[in-house]
């Protein structure tokens, strides 16, 4: 009874804000996507050592894959999201996703493999960036930073659950039992779409600007590119440096920093929108920076936790600040373009770390690599802090409108 009247409730609140309903509904359809994307992730390694009969750098290329397409397609996405609304995009992004998890269903070797990788990345790209888009065109303009936040949760929170889904299914069933619920689960998300309001009106073909990189989301794409080096390490080097100083528990170390992303935008999801772009990025990087000279010093669990916890902190609001330096300046009619090309940056940030970090190990080895992550997000801090000034209307600050479309 209880239960029923609860539901009747957040019904009602529904229907009464349209739009929060119809926000949520695009948080719910992306993280039903990234499900999908998160099951397959500890399942497809052992499936290429496996029946594949891969080798360990087939693996990487493997998994790895996605990431190029994703990067050539969201400036793609953001386009097209801007010509023609950003439903259609979020769509086929959902439905390429779906198609990707069917063709591992195909027996085939690492070039199959491969190819329906790349599938993925195409609808990785596509479907965050449109679906961000519309998330901030749906929010008020004073709640834009706090949005974008807690929509990077559907991101987070659908790679880190799927992924326990994905083993669970494979532990259960079987790969084709994990393959089959990677394809259904976007196709639940397209169907949820389909029934959301997309307020964006498609540009007319007489007033459409040219494809040029908008010029806004460069320079916060590089800071955001800097700060996902020290993710980069993070992530790849984390349990190896503890681990080579005999700290135990090392993998948690992870969890901390993951947790960290996830309560600081829950709880502290305001702060961009309420003090600015800037000075959210300056104290973000700030922290990040602190955060990785923490880890690269770290001789005990303790002083390796802090250090997790104050990087999961600022690395937390360094996108949602960044990229309401971008939507507050650009041309509402370039609003995707501009997410598209900015969210690029994130993955070329990630795809850089791994490799960049691996190579400073091997040569001095795991705390300088943490120092490298360090300097970078420094470097990355004073890139945001100019490019951002201005950006996001804090107490007594005004971001620069827009240039008016046409």
């Amino acid at each position: 009874m209880e239960a029923g009247a609860h539901r009747e409730r957040v019904a009602a609140a529904l229907r009464e804000h349209p739009i929060a309903g119809a926000a949520f509904g695009v948080w719910l359809a992306t993280l039903l996507g990234f499900l999908a994307i998160g099951a397959v992730l500890p399942v497809l390694p052992r499936y290429v050592k496996g029946p594949i009969g891969g080798s360990d750098i087939a693996v990487g290329i493997v998994v790895g894959a996605f990431a190029l397409s994703a990067v050539i397609g969201r400036p793609i996405a953001g386009r097209l999201a801007d010509l023609y609304g950003r439903k259609p995009v979020v769509l086929a992004g959902l439905l390429l996703m779906a198609v990707s998890s069917a063709l591992l269903l195909i027996p085939g070797g690492v070039a199959w493999l491969v190819f329906a990788r790349l599938v993925v990345g195409v609808g990785d790209g596509w479907l965050f960036t449109a679906a961000v888009t519309w998330v901030v065109d749906l929010a008020p303009a004073d709640r834009r930073g706090q949005t974008i936040g807690l929509f990077g949760i559907a991101v987070w929170g659908g790679l880190s659950v799927g992924s326990v889904l994905g083993q669970a299914v494979y532990d259960a069933a079987s790969y084709d039992a994990v393959w089959l619920m990677a394809a259904a689960l976007p196709l639940a998300g397209a169907a949820l779409a389909l029934r959301l309001r997309d307020p964006h009106e498609p540009v007319p073909a007489a007033s459409r600007p040219g494809f040029a990189l908008p010029r806004e989301a460069v320079a916060p794409g590089l800071a955001l590119a800097l700060a996902n080096i020290g993710f980069g390490t993070m992530a790849g080097f984390v349990v190896l440096h503890l681990d080579a100083r005999d700290i135990a528990h090392s993998a948690t170390a992870f969890t901390v920093f993951a947790a960290a992303v996830v309560f600081t935008r829950l709880f502290a999801g305001r702060v961009p929108d309420r003090f600015g772009a800037a000075p959210t990025a300056a104290v973000a990087f700030t922290a990040e920076a602190v955060g990785m000279g923490l880890l690269a010093l770290a001789q005990s669990f303790p002083v390796a936790l802090a250090g997790s916890l104050v990087m999961g902190c600022g690395f937390s609001l360094l996108f949602p600040a960044l990229a309401l330096a971008v939507v507050s300046r650009v041309d509402e009619r370039q609003r995707g373009m501009a997410l598209g090309a900015f969210t690029a940056f994130f993955d070329i940030g990630v795809g850089l770390g791994g490799p960049l970090a691996g190579a400073v190990a091997a040569v001095s080895g795991y705390p300088e690599a943490f120092w490298m992550g360090a300097a970078c997000a420094a470097v990355g801090g004073v890139i945001a802090t100019r490019s951002a000034r201005g950006a996001g209307a804090g107490p007594g600050q005004h971001a620069p409108p827009a240039p008016a479309p046409g």
